[in-house]
């Protein structure tokens, strides 16, 4: 096992990654910006060591590739932990940290600049053996190649960016002329946003439902799956809810899909954590959308039902170890559900509103709470407006449900606006209990006014 690591990164994954390293006996070494050090967050106390990255914004301290190897490099670090966001998948510095001696706790950079790119991972994805949904080849050369792709497939189609992410740089199209002008604005966005213009176009599936399956290899041909998490309470392309396991599947639509991604995972010689992201269809078939090459917001919920630390497994798999179980003694018991509860303003369309938190309580039977806050801390307005997870387990999904309501009908944050509202909304929603929401639902009860 590693003696140092450094986490390149901050708020609740950097507190999240230095409880794991003290779990583990490791040290951990963060690096943190100015606005972040004035901040006032208990984990950076815990830390054996702390760097100052830069200035406020991330261009000038978590992004800053070179500041960030030498930090390690000067404070000792063997390892080096990219949490989520920022430089996760990012595959040129996961090269430029191996070329300086730190391990990437990830998988390989030529694995994660494979599958960090849309359409050479549908290619690996078909190779093994996994579902996509049906669209163009490759890459587009122009809006009129978009359009015979479109019309050959039928409408509703989505264009895509290659090196997208986020939501960002995908446009729904109904029609060759509604082709054309996505065509030109998707690839603005994508230049702008990622400084790569390509796209791809895809099927649209109505009604589609966002279900992922975690997964872990060693790096060596070994790879298992861990089960599904269902995240299809989205709004504008990013997660509020997630739940363990979906209230769509069954157990042998468990294993079958689960086989499948564990199999693509091993084929591809993988190493670490990952998540292979799926749409179901309407029939139930499930999609083969991206492989996100990294540790997930939501890993929390799969933590809860097979009691297993996925933390702890990226640091022993990066040091070499092997696998902590096999396939057939992976166990899920109960349900979990995750809610990110974030510093927004839902009276000016979900604002981000930084400030200082003055009072801070969740708490509740079987609730789990990550956070790199406490009172008077401040939320920078750099960085993601993320107040805390709270995670709530059961028996049932009933029973997870249940207390999630009671433990966010009890807490007490002040200081900030927040979304505790809508989450509370959408607990009580009768399609959310049904378990009846797709990945549009969330925009259209908003629209409709009934959330």
């Amino acid at each position: 096992m590693f003696h140092r690591v450094f986490i390149a990164n901050r708020g609740e994954v950097a507190a999240r990654m230095v409880r794991a390293c003290e779990e583990l006996g490791v040290e951990a070494v963060c690096g943190a910006s100015t606005a972040d050090l004035a901040a006032g967050y208990p984990y950076l106390e815990r830390a054996a060591e702390v760097v100052c990255l830069g200035p406020g914004p991330a261009a000038q301290s978590y992004l800053a590739m070179e500041g960030l190897i030498q930090a390690a490099k000067q404070t000792r670090c063997s390892a080096l932990h990219p949490g989520w966001g920022f430089l996760a998948e990012n595959a040129r510095f996961a090269s430029m940290c191996e070329q300086h001696g730190v391990r990437f706790i990830g998988p390989a950079p030529g694995v994660m600049d494979r599958m960090g790119r849309k359409v050479a991972s549908r290619e690996a994805a078909r190779a093994a053996g996994l579902p996509v949904v049906p669209g163009s080849e490759g890459l587009l050369a122009d809006a009129e190649e978009a359009v015979r792709v479109a019309e050959e497939i039928g409408y509703p189609v989505a264009l895509k960016a290659d090196a997208g992410g986020g939501g960002r740089g995908i446009r729904r199209c109904e029609n060759a002329e509604q082709v054309r002008v996505a065509f030109e604005e998707a690839s603005r966005e994508a230049a702008a946003a990622f400084g790569d213009a390509a796209l791809y176009l895809e099927k649209y599936l109505e009604g589609g439902r966002h279900i992922e399956f975690q997964v872990f290899g060693d790096g060596h041909g070994g790879a298992i799956h861990l089960g599904e998490r269902e995240c299809s309470i989205q709004r504008r392309h990013q997660k509020l809810l997630e739940e363990a396991g979906s209230p769509e599947l069954d157990d042998a639509a468990r294993a079958h899909y689960g086989s499948l991604s564990a199999a693509a995972t091993a084929q591809w010689n993988y190493a670490g954590a990952g998540t292979m992201e799926y749409l179901r269809a309407e029939d139930g078939e499930l999609y083969f959308l991206e492989m996100n090459t990294r540790l997930q917001v939501e890993h929390p919920v799969t933590e809860q039902i097979t009691g297993l630390d996925l933390a702890q497994w990226q640091f022993r798999i990066a040091a070499g170890q092997a696998l902590p179980l096999r396939q057939d003694e992976v166990r899920w018991q109960g349900h979990a559900i995750e809610v990110r509860i974030n510093a927004e303003d839902p009276a000016a369309d979900f604002r981000p509103a930084p400030g200082t938190l003055e009072r801070f309580e969740i708490e509740g039977e079987g609730i789990r709470v990550d956070t790199h806050l406490a009172p008077g801390a401040k939320i920078p307005p750099h960085y993601d407006s993320l107040i805390a997870k709270v995670i709530a387990t059961g028996n049932s999904r009933e029973q997870a449900i249940a207390r999630m309501e009671q433990a966010l009908a009890g807490a007490r944050i002040e200081g900030v606006p927040t979304t505790l509202p809508l989450h509370r909304a959408i607990l009580a929603h009768a399609d959310f209990r049904a378990g009846r929401c797709d990945t549009l639902w969330l925009g259209r009860e908003r629209e409709a006014g009934r959330l």
